[in-house]
């Protein structure tokens, strides 16, 4: 078989399953606009921030059906807020995906929600970089924060100086009252 040329930008799923083939590549980090938007605003992606990615096609036979599935892996570095002391946070993003493959958004909407695996409908024009953009920015975590903040916030004045009242206190006082 022949070897074939396919895009990244528009992959026909079907024929790269079938030759298993295999795209790989590097990309600046800062033309993945939506993921870029979720970097700190003081260490906004420059050209050398990178995303490096691979895109593997498998054909599987299942009990007499040929299956789809492309094999994604994609790893960058994106600076965020933490959300603790509202400094820039290196989070480190590496996505490892199984997709399979059916044809048509019914069968995927319906496989994919009795299935483990993660299912799409298949296409012959899929957009790889934007399915790689949109699998990074589901692995961006819900709340950045340092282990330990390197300058953690300080408190209000008020709030050092004011202890809260034990939440017994009352009870404590009303229970003195009584035994008197």
């Amino acid at each position: 078989m022949n070897a074939r040329f396919f895009d990244s930008r528009h992959l026909d799923v079907v024929a790269f399953a079938a030759q298993a083939g295999d795209l790989a590549g590097e990309l600046p980090l800062e033309s993945l606009h939506r993921l870029s938007d979720f970097s700190a605003p003081e260490a906004a992606p420059g050209p050398e921030a990178m995303v490096v990615w691979q895109v593997r096609g498998e054909s599987r036979e299942v009990r007499g059906t040929n299956q789809v599935w492309l094999h994604l892996r994609a790893q960058t570095t994106l600076a965020m807020t933490c959300q603790r002391c509202l400094q820039p946070l290196s989070v480190a993003l590496d996505v490892d995906r199984h997709l399979r493959f059916v044809p048509g958004e019914d069968a995927a909407a319906a496989e994919d929600a009795d299935s483990e695996d993660d299912v799409l409908a298949t296409t012959a024009s899929l957009d790889v970089l934007a399915l790689i953009e949109d699998e990074l920015v589901l692995a961006l975590p819900w709340v950045p924060r340092h282990e330990v903040c390197p300058n953690p916030l300080p408190l209000p004045r008020e709030v050092e100086a004011e202890a809260p009242p034990h939440p017994f206190a009352s009870l404590a006082q009303l229970k003195k009252s009584r035994d008197a």
